[in-house]
């Protein structure tokens, strides 16, 4: 396994954050969020390895909040090229970043009220590009 550069981690940062952030702006609401934030670091805690080393180091990713489809520009992009990443040098990893990824996408949706559509299609999204990357 070849160590990842800073900006290979902020990639898999960029990735598994904006992730979480694309299903918490699904649907507006400020104590939404705060719950949702609570839910999503609960399934980051469970990840090992290089992909916890590249979430929890390191600057935070700077994400675009002004729409979602430039949430997606970013976001969507990142989480196959960090796929990219982890299947050229640490192969192991890869499942664990897309079951994190989706595991705190899902934590996010259900933390308020439930799944609601516009979360559903988001992680449709991330699922999608985290699967197009194989």
């Amino acid at each position: 396994m070849d160590r990842l550069t800073a900006d290979e981690q902020l990639t898999l940062k960029t990735g598994a954050f904006g992730a979480v952030f694309l299903v918490s702006n699904a649907v507006p609401g400020v104590l939404g969020m705060v719950r949702e934030s609570i839910a999503a670091s609960g399934a980051l805690a469970d990840v090992s390895g290089v992909v916890k080393e590249a979430l929890t180091t390191g600057p935070l990713p700077q994400l675009p909040r002004d729409s979602e489809l430039e949430i997606e520009a970013v976001v969507l992009p990142a989480l196959g090229r960090a796929v990219e990443i982890l299947r050229a040098k640490s192969p192991g990893d890869v499942e664990a970043y897309r079951s994190v990824v989706l595991a705190a996408a899902g934590r996010v949706a259900q933390a308020h009220r439930g799944v609601e559509p516009a979360e559903a299609a988001a992680i449709d999204k991330i699922r999608t590009a985290l699967a197009e990357a194989a």
